[in-house]
């Protein structure tokens, strides 16, 4: 079997699976009576032991399917939760994604899992939880793997004093079946001609997908005979074996009548609940070329805007417009497709942080909020790795030991708080700790070692100004480099990161109380609104997210210190920057009478240029392998009139 062309799929379900479990195993931990929870992780454990025993992923399978018999155990209470448990499970989970990432990086997704097997073995065949299992819903029918509620009782008592025969059916599949859920699916067909299937082991979507060993269980009612009903079932192809067993009920224990009527309501509210979903999986390949036609579409539509300006006809004018309406909800649309929750990146965040306190000694409990806040998917595949950087930075350097608060008046346990929440075109995500805070005297001492400040000069430093030195090359005050929060590597990495992807970050701090860092990301890279300028014989687009206004200067407005334009804007001296020398555009420039204000974090300039177009919606499009790394530019579009336009970089220009 050519499994390639399912590759793409298994890596995104083994993804979500591997996360489920993650996700369940954290509550888990704090809830360790919770069956409910186990039954979860169980279910995600199982359906990835299928689908890479099909694929052809043996380390995969054999491990998945030894941490299935440790949650068996659990399930059936003859195996307690316990830390030895959990941290176990969790060391098998994290070679399982390590063998999932191999998979996707094209390897063959080997690793040597003896060891983790053994351990969950020594789980498996260690001393069995006295208590016995309790059965808490209704009936159970003999030596079946198959529960029955009261309602589905009450069903098959009728069926029988009706004539009706129940019949308890095991298929067993050929082996080498590989399409698995079809064959399930045939089978069911087949039944349902004869008769009604009452319940199955497992459900009946795993069955139909596929998601289970080459056995299933059902309960099935008809008035046929078992002979009828197994050649309906054998006229399937594939079908090893088939047995047929009948079914009486015996009642095996008293239950109180509230706990009966709340099993009834839950079988019944489970028949009820919509089985079909909502939502397809569509490859982002398919995605990205859909948004790369749209953006074929919006530089034709300005085009036809610019021409429709040109020609006085009332009827291509309203065709236009309306045009104009009719891609701006498109582009809506297209934007919201790209969107992703940034939960998918918080999520990879509580787990870090329980091992990492482990290693650490420390207490540290983590608060997130705003994990449904969305942001474009390119941000969200790059801003994973600096949020982890900086989350690793506060566990080893922010937050003490816990004799420490102890000492300075605090709980023991630490606390880290993970933010998102939107702001206009802006996603803003916080990290906020509790800890001992940002030393000034230390980050000014290093500074100075490093040359990055004078002795003289670090005393006119605010602490905002000296806190931004620790995002300077190099940077470090550890005292000793850790493999926690970068082995010496600055926060300047996260800085560029950030930056390269249109953001800031800003960080305030309370020495013994904690700090905070501030990240500001756009929602999108794909279409920007910008204000398009003339500069010399040249047109540039400046994005609207970073301009605070636009100013018509008169001589008197400019002035100089040291040498440097300045504009004193209300009340704030800002540095005036001509696009014209920065850039070397040629062609005699007016007299540059007009100023975009723009800002970075708390910093601000002037940027001089010649007139002002307007604003326009543009498509970002990049410059190429062969014009990387242009100051201040970070890409290009095409105008309506078909010239090309550049894209200012105001981060690169703003000191």
């Amino acid at each position: 079997m050519d499994t390639d062309q399912y590759l793409e799929v298994f890596l995104d379900e083994s993804r979500e699976h591997l996360q489920a479990i993650n996700d369940n195993l954290l509550r888990l931990e704090n809830e360790p009576t919770e069956i409910d929870i186990v039954q979860e992780i169980f279910r995600s454990a199982h359906t990835l032991k299928g689908m890479s025993a099909t694929m052809g992923y043996e380390d995969i399978a054999s491990l998945t399917h030894q941490m299935e018999n440790v949650l068996d155990k659990i399930r059936h209470h003859e195996l307690e939760v316990s830390t030895k448990v959990i941290d176990i499970t969790f060391s098998a989970i994290g070679a399982l994604e390590e063998m999932v990432q191999s998979v996707s990086d094209g390897n063959d997704g080997k690793k040597d899992v003896t060891a983790l097997v053994s351990q969950l073995q020594e789980l498996e065949n260690g001393k069995v939880a006295t208590t016995e299992v309790s059965l808490e819903k209704g009936e159970e029918l003999p030596s079946l793997s198959i529960q029955l509620d009261e309602y589905q009782s009450t069903v098959i008592s009728q069926a029988i004093s009706s004539g009706y025969h129940p019949y308890q059916i095991t298929v067993q599949l050929n082996e080498d079946c590989v399409l698995k859920g079809p064959r399930a699916y045939m089978v069911f067909d087949n039944l349902e001609k004869i008769g009604e299937v009452i319940k199955t082991n497992p459900e009946v979507e795993e069955i139909e997908e596929g998601n289970f060993e080459n056995t299933f269980t059902l309960l099935f009612i008809t008035s046929e005979s078992k002979e009828t009903v197994k050649k309906t079932i054998e006229r399937v192809s594939e079908i090893h074996h088939v047995e047929l067993q009948d079914v009486s009920l015996e009642k095996k224990t008293e239950k109180k009548e509230n706990e009966t009527t709340q099993s009834s309501e839950k079988g019944k509210q489970e028949q009820n609940k919509p089985k079909h979903s909502k939502t397809i999986r569509v490859n982002i390949e398919r995605i990205d070329g859909l948004m790369n036609l749209f953006e074929e579409v919006i530089i034709d539509r300005s085009r036809l805007e610019d021409i429709s300006h040109r020609y006085h006809d009332q009827e291509l004018r309203e065709t236009v417009e309306n045009l104009a309406r009719v891609t701006e909800n498109m582009q809506g649309m297209m934007l919201a497709m790209r969107m992703v929750p940034i939960e998918q990146v918080f999520n990879r965040f509580p787990r870090m942080v329980r091992d990492l306190s482990k290693e650490l000694h420390k207490k540290i409990a983590l608060e997130i909020e705003g994990s449904e806040t969305e942001l474009d998917r390119t941000v969200i595949d790059e801003i994973g790795d600096p949020l982890v950087h900086l989350i690793r930075n506060s566990l080893d350097h922010g937050i003490e030991l816990p004799e420490a608060r102890k000492q300075s008046g605090k709980s023991e346990e630490g606390r880290i708080s993970l933010k998102a929440y939107h702001s206009g075109n802006h996603v803003f995500i916080d990290i906020e700790d509790d800890g001992a805070g940002i030393n000034r005297e230390k980050v000014e001492a290093k500074a100075i070692e490093n040359g990055l400040i004078s002795p003289e000069n670090s005393k006119h430093l605010t602490d905002e100004e000296v806190y931004h030195l620790i995002f300077a090359s190099g940077f470090s005050t550890a005292d000793q480099i850790s493999d926690i929060s970068g082995r010496g590597v600055g926060l300047d990495v996260v800085r560029n990161k950030i930056e390269s992807l249109g953001g800031s970050i800003e960080v305030k701090s309370v020495p013994g109380k904690g700090s905070k860092f501030s990240i500001q990301l756009p929602l999108t890279l794909s279409i920007l609104s910008t204000l398009l300028v003339n500069v010399g014989n040249e047109k540039f687009a400046i994005p609207l997210s970073s301009i605070i206004e636009t100013v018509a200067l008169g001589d008197k407005d400019i002035k100089y210190v040291h040498g440097q334009k300045v504009l004193d804007f209300r009340g704030h001296i800002v540095p005036l920057v001509s696009l014209q020398e920065v850039y070397g555009v040629s062609g005699q420039s007016e007299a540059s009478n007009s100023a975009v204000i723009i800002q970075k974090g708390d910093k601000q300039a002037g940027l001089l240029v010649d007139s002002f177009l307007g604003q326009r919606e543009i498509v970002l499009k990049s410059l190429g392998n062969y014009l990387k790394n242009v100051f201040a530019i970070s890409g290009a579009t095409i105008l309506g009139n078909g010239e090309v336009c550049l894209i200012v970089d105001p981060n690169a220009l703003v000191k």
